[in-house]
């Protein structure tokens, strides 16, 4: 009975070890895919940060179609949209977009837009300069705007790309916790 026991011991210790291991790699593959996504280029994510590099001279035989999307998280009460589903650009030139957004509550709500490229490889040749997405935005209840979006996409874009989307996912942001954050 004691050799019984022993190796239930063992597979029991075997078990828990690998449960606490599925657990550890779980919760260590969303920074380990933001690093994948942040070398490779790959799934659209954008750096964020503004990148105007300076007047490009603009390619004239060439023209991109730029698709804009938008969406709102769960829970979050907001009407959002682009003022233009797409748009024909030349590469090297700055332009200029809008998206429409409103409060449906009653009360001030605040909120912070995520981009995305598509395809993935495209999202190194599009640079904003001015962006919405770059802070938080906080609207009164019923309250709506139109937000621009400046942007460019670079002169060495792919020949092979000529249709690029922007999506941007809209998420409620709680206000008291992101200045908590800040402060530590």
């Amino acid at each position: 009975m004691s050799k019984a026991h022993n190796s239930q011991r063992k597979h029991t210790a075997l078990l828990l070890m690998l449960a606490v291991g599925m657990f550890g790699f779980a919760f260590a593959l969303v920074p380990l895919y933001a690093v994948f996504c942040e070398l490779t280029g790959l799934n659209g994510k954008t750096s964020g940060q503004v990148a105007y590099t300076g007047p490009q001279t603009p390619v004239d035989d060439r023209v991109v179609t730029i698709q804009f999307l938008a969406q709102v998280g769960t829970g979050m009460p907001w009407e959002f949209r682009p003022m233009e589903h797409q748009l024909l650009v030349r590469p090297g030139t700055l332009y200029t977009t809008q998206f429409y957004v409103r409060n449906r509550a009653s009360q001030p709500v605040t909120g912070q837009a995520i981009p995305s490229v598509s395809p993935g490889l495209a999202a190194l040749h599009l640079h904003k300069t001015e962006c919405f997405c770059f802070t938080q935005q906080q609207l009164a209840g019923g309250e709506e705007m139109e937000m621009p979006v400046t942007f460019f996409i670079d002169t060495d874009l792919p020949e092979d790309i000529n249709v690029l989307s922007l999506s941007y996912t809209l998420y409620r942001v709680n206000p008291v916790q992101t200045a908590q954050v800040v402060s530590n």
